[in-house]
């Protein structure tokens, strides 16, 4: 998506000031749970995904008064359907300077969905090094897993129907903040 446009059958489901609270309450639970921001690394998984880990961390560091490293994962070459999809430009993978051995990695992206994503992450992640400990938070979690994968952190969970399409859009990428939903349910599904 691009310049905030979504398909005409589309609804909101998140404005900007929601996903705002909603960041900011995943920065509380990720400072409390790893009891302050030592150690901790976050990487984006392009391409929203990094927008949205370097948002995390401006809320830590006005919780805990220090920088948090931010980079990026890219998982292209790590996907298991590169076979059946189009090709893909390969994103950049950025990894902070004191890189991720030994410190509490938390992978950020902005719709879980099947975790075929996440799986590729973890395999792209044991390429680079080995963090103690692995976290995921994501913007929006809609449901229809097919591996056991789960959020640590949830901006908001939006059930929705294989039918539905989730649209993130953030300022940064696409000129404004929103979550919207496109396509129909199935009656069966609601």
């Amino acid at each position: 998506m691009s310049a905030a446009r979504t398909p005409d059958d589309t609804r909101t489901v998140l404005d900007g000031a929601e996903i705002t609270r909603a960041l900011t309450r995943v920065a509380h639970e990720i400072v409390e749970r790893a009891k302050g921001a030592d150690d901790l690394v976050l990487l984006g998984i392009p391409t929203r995904g990094v927008f949205l880990a370097r948002r995390i961390a401006e809320r830590i560091r006005a919780i805990e008064d220090r920088d948090v490293p931010v980079g990026s994962l890219d998982i292209t070459m790590y996907r298991d359907d590169l076979r059946r999809a189009p090709a893909r430009a390969l994103l950049p993978t950025e990894i902070p300077p004191g890189g991720i051995d030994d410190k509490v990695v938390v992978l950020v992206d902005d719709v879980l969905y099947s975790g075929r994503t996440i799986r590729a992450a973890l395999d792209a992640l044991n390429d680079i090094g080995r963090p103690r400990a692995v976290q995921l938070a994501v913007l929006v979690d809609r449901g229809h897993r097919e591996l056991p994968i789960r959020a640590d952190y949830v901006g908001k969970n939006i059930p929705t129907s294989k039918s539905e399409k989730v649209h993130v859009l953030v300022t940064e990428h696409d000129g404004a903040d929103a979550v919207a939903i496109s396509g129909h349910a199935n009656e069966e599904d609601q």
